[in-house]
């Protein structure tokens, strides 16, 4: 197997540390992002355990401060010329701070615009055989526009987190549909509902189902030919298969406002 460079965020839980360590195992070579460097150490440790000829490397930043995400992608790029794949996995359900510190819900930063703005700035690194994978989740509610702005609040954790999963799914759609056939290949995946993750554990008070159905889908994603010419799709992984996301993902007037807040936001927070 040929080794691949992979950067996955949120690697040191649930989803993203099993599929850390399966491609780990599988030979690739790792771009650990965490925002606990205790906890990436840990999981240094643990993949220094693992049989295989992987490799890894970290990156500790915190992807609800949006000078984080930028250092994050500038020490990405002064170390590397290239990157195969991109899996922006991390996230948040619940939380004692629900507001970052531009006043947004964190949701939306850490489900939504993170990993917007991490894409867009690696995208020079990610050429036409590389691949985008948007974690985006069955939960998907229409984009309140007020709420993502930060201009008003939701109450109810899962709410929030809902509309963020549609947001990345309308922007991993509209990106895929704007680049031409030098860009990369980006597609959102529903990894599975009701994994034993720490979200679903926080969210619903549930062991789950088995946190590795969401790992091998990942990488699968990020490994395999069926998903090399699906840009732009969304791959819910509940059904096993490619399928229309929300009705608003597919309604380019509403996924254009999205798009077009999403920026407006950025540029205002990281001016």
């Amino acid at each position: 197997m040929i080794q691949i460079t992979i950067l996955l965020t949120g690697a040191t839980d649930g989803i993203g540390l099993e599929t850390a360590k399966t491609l780990v195992s599988q030979g690739h070579h790792l771009l650990l992002h965490g925002r606990n460097p205790d906890k990436l150490k840990e999981l240094e440790n643990t993949l220094s355990g693992l049989n295989g000829n992987g490799s890894f490397e970290s990156y500790v930043a915190d992807l609800s401060n949006m000078a984080d995400v930028e250092r994050l992608a500038q020490a990405v790029t002064e170390k590397h010329t290239k990157l195969d794949v991109l899996i922006n996995n991390a996230g948040v359900l619940k939380t004692d701070h629900p507001i970052s510190q531009d006043g947004l819900d964190v949701r939306f930063v850490v489900n939504t615009f993170a990993p917007y703005l991490l894409t867009k700035r690696l995208m020079p690194l990610l050429g036409p055989s590389a691949r985008v994978i948007n974690l985006s989740s069955a939960a998907q509610s229409p984009v309140d526009l007020e709420v993502m702005a930060g201009r008003t609040r939701l109450p109810d954790d899962l709410a929030a987190y809902a509309q963020s999963k549609l947001a990345i799914t309308m922007w991993s759609r509209s990106m895929a549909q704007s680049l031409d056939d030098d860009g990369p290949v980006i597609i959102a995946v529903n990894p599975g509902s009701l994994l034993a993750t720490k979200m679903v554990k926080e969210g619903f008070g549930m062991a789950g189902n088995d946190i590795r159905i969401g790992a091998d889908i990942l990488v699968r994603a990020a490994l395999e030919d069926e998903f090399a010419s699906a840009s732009g799709q969304y791959f819910d992984n509940d059904s096993g298969q490619f399928a229309p996301p929300h009705p608003d993902a597919l309604d380019r007037q509403k996924t254009e406002t999205i798009v077009h807040a999403i920026e407006e936001t950025l540029e205002n927070i990281t001016k």
